[in-house]
């Protein structure tokens, strides 16, 4: 479990450049619980959010793929919206709510969805695997934007996310199933 309070110091240089600074604390609430860090040699202006989720905090439900931003796996929540982690920088996430697969609960529809999904004709949401993660976080963050969207508009939102087994037909119905999952849970 990682340690939710890890605070890290910095020797900065101040505007002066006698390296007096006061450091710069960093705080993001990951998955409800806020996170402090200060600035360091481990977690410098250039740290990556998903270096910091996975390596310093222990999140390894986001995968690193490509690691520049064209492939969706390391897709966490910020604020409500879809980000690609290994494109912001820790630093820019200083006071926003970011959530990660982890964060979601067990009974989440989306998750159920990708879980069930193996629909003949459409096969399988998932196969190897490793790009699942992202595909989620995407396909929660578009239902909670749209919870009723169209299948042009799932593509759309999923089509920067890629899944090397070329499960597409399976991942877009599974995030009709979680839009329909979700209503019925709305109207019992």
């Amino acid at each position: 479990m990682p340690n939710k309070e890890n605070v890290v110091t910095r020797g900065a240089s101040g505007p002066d450049g006698t390296g007096a600074a006061e450091p710069r604390d960093i705080r993001i609430r990951v998955n409800g619980s806020w996170c402090s860090f200060r600035l360091e040699p481990d977690l410098s202006a250039s740290t990556t959010l998903s270096y910091l989720l996975r390596e310093k905090l222990g999140f390894t439900g986001l995968k690193v793929a490509c690691d520049e931003g064209a492939c969706g796996a390391c897709t966490v929540i910020e604020d409500g919206k879809a980000v690609l982690s290994c494109m912001v920088l820790a630093v820019e996430a200083d006071g926003h709510d970011i959530t990660t697969i982890e964060g979601l609960p067990k009974d989440d529809p989306v998750v159920e969805a990708f879980a069930e999904q193996s629909e003949p004709g459409y096969g399988t949401a998932m196969q190897c695997g490793y790009c699942t993660p992202g595909f989620v976080m995407t396909t929660r963050a578009l239902l909670n934007a749209n919870p009723t969207p169209t299948l042009a508009e799932v593509k759309d939102a999923l089509s920067g996310n890629i899944c090397r087994c070329g499960c597409y037909a399976g991942i877009a119905q599974a995030a009709l199933r979680a839009s329909a999952k979700i209503a019925a849970r709305r109207s019992a």
